[in-house]
């Protein structure tokens, strides 16, 4: 049996039990969920799993409640009708820490759910951070940059091989100390399942394998690039030779997003000092990076030999980092651009309106176009009352972690972390 290894959001759940009556952890299938979720309960009700929850819920649903807490309900979404259970449990018992709810799919509008408002603290769970899989160090702690780190310089030579099979097998739990041929066959499958059975099963509507596996297909060459349903579209009918409608396109959207495989990254709405147009789609965006090379049937080998495609495949883990990261803060992870090209990949915002700003690039020697655009970006944007960029960074995939003498910190993945 597999030790449990931390995860940076052990700390979030501790604190979410002192406060609210029942947690609500969110997120990807096979993320780890249960697991981190099982070391703060005292009892555990797998509804998925346990072949009498369907008859007790037709009898008495407060009977799968009864039990030392606080208490996990796994899989709380296959029964929804237990979540105003809950509530009104959490209400009688009028305590904190009484039950931790996990899900891996968010149930259908239609479901009559009362809000649960001052009883339910909801946190989002995604698969592992570099940091947690001991890929990164955190010398470079994301909380300390936007309290003005300055980076004594430190070196991070990573061979673009490992970088490459990192990305390629992806931060879930069950793959830790896999290779990547292994963790390859276990990504397709999660691909293949994800497109012939939880696409349909999550909301009872059939939907077409085909489809979506071109979908998934058209997403991952769009990975971290902002691609609108028409653009979508024709990407799919030039590649797959699928014609697909957008309303169709639109609905598959939504339910991948109601499984939680695709998190999309939104845009920055600031005052900018030209004429120029704000880009307001989302960038796209995989749960985890390992699936949008399993949708393409890649491996290391192959994005070896596409290294201008690899650079998106390592933004979008940076992104996904970065959020595991600003979790712990608050904080929330946005981009940039404009009809002028300014761009930023990155804008982490606190609560408090303080930004910390990031350029992502690949290669050691990309890092001044990073500078140049991180310049570009900052000297174009009108800081808004209760909002001030506060940390100005370069994030590479090899190379030293440095401050440089303008106050930009170039910062390779692996010093990276909360």
């Amino acid at each position: 049996m597999k030790r449990y290894v931390p995860r940076l959001i052990d700390q979030e759940l501790a604190n979410a039990l002192k406060i609210a009556g029942a947690v609500l952890i969110r997120g990807p299938k096979a993320c780890g969920k249960s697991e981190t979720a099982k070391q703060r309960a005292a009892s555990t009700l797998q509804v998925d799993r346990d072949p009498q929850v369907p008859n007790i819920m037709n009898i008495d649903p407060n009977i799968l409640l009864s039990g030392n807490t606080p208490r996990l309900i796994d899989e709380w979404q296959v029964q929804p009708r237990l979540w105003n259970y809950v509530r009104h449990a959490v209400d009688e018992r009028s305590d904190r820490g009484q039950f931790i709810l996990t899900g891996s799919a968010n149930p259908t509008e239609d479901i009559s759910m009362h809000s649960g408002a001052g009883r339910f603290i909801e946190l989002k769970m995604r698969t592992m951070s570099w940091q947690e899989l001991g890929h990164c160090d955190g010398y470079v702690s994301l909380a300390r940059l936007f309290d003005g780190q300055s980076i004594t310089s430190r070196e991070y030579r990573t061979n673009i091989h490992d970088l490459i099979s990192w990305l390629v097998i992806g931060g879930w739990p069950g793959l830790i100390d896999m290779d990547e041929a292994g963790a390859r066959q276990i990504n397709a499958s999660y691909v293949k399942l994800l497109a012939e059975v939880d696409m349909s099963r999550v909301s009872g509507v059939k939907r077409d394998p085909v489809r979506v596996r071109s979908l998934l297909q058209s997403l991952a060459r769009n990975v971290s690039t902002v691609a609108e349903v028409a653009t979508l579209t024709k990407d799919i009918k030039q590649n797959d030779n699928e014609d697909i409608s957008r309303p169709t396109i639109t609905d598959y959207l939504e339910t991948l997003d109601r499984l939680m495989i695709i998190e999309n990254q939104p845009a920055w709405n600031t005052h900018i000092r030209s004429s120029a147009k704000l880009r307001k789609a989302p960038k796209w965006h995989f749960a985890d990076t390992s699936l949008a090379i399993a949708s393409l049937g890649l491996d290391s080998t192959a994005l070896l030999n596409d290294l201008n495609y690899a650079g998106f495949v390592f933004e979008s883990q940076v992104i996904h980092d970065l959020r595991v990261y600003a979790s712990r803060l608050g904080a929330e992870v946005y981009y940039y651009r404009d009809s002028l090209g300014l761009e930023a990949d990155a804008i982490v915002q606190k609560p408090n309106g303080d930004c910390a700003v990031f350029e992502i690039k690949l290669g050691e020697g990309y890092i001044d176009d990073g500078v140049k655009s991180l310049t570009a970006f900052t000297g174009n944007v009108v800081e808004a009352k209760g909002r001030r960029i506060v940390s100005h960074n370069v994030i590479i995939g090899s190379g030293y972690a440095y401050t440089r003498p303008d106050g930009i910190n170039i910062i390779p993945i692996r010093a990276l972390g909360a």
